[in-house]
């Protein structure tokens, strides 16, 4: 009976822990994005130049399959599309905590 009770208190617990969208830092995240991606990507709103090379990240962020985790695995991932950017893990999870932002 003493274990239930156990397994239920940790489970209570663990569902109060911060998910990896909740640690990411969107303010962070658009700082990185303005000062990387907007060569090739429409970063905000407000931007000066609008590029054509890559999709606005507004237009990412409203995409039926959009999904944080896997957008900052596919930023993590070297691919031919993105230039040579060494992003670190919770710098792609902030500028997808960003784009994230844009949805609405």
């Amino acid at each position: 009976m003493r274990r239930t009770h156990s397994l239920t208190v940790i489970g209570a617990l663990l569902g109060l822990m911060p998910s990896a969208a909740f640690a990411a830092d969107a303010v962070a995240g658009r700082d990185l994005a303005q000062k990387w991606c907007a060569a090739c990507h429409l970063v905000a709103a407000n931007q000066e130049r609008a590029p054509t090379v890559a999709p606005p990240f507004a237009t990412i962020a409203k995409r039926p399959d959009f999904d944080v985790e896997q957008l900052t695995k596919s930023m993590i991932a070297p691919h031919p599309q993105m230039p040579g950017r060494e992003l670190s893990r919770d710098q792609a999870a902030d500028i997808a905590a960003y784009i994230a932002t844009l949805a609405k």
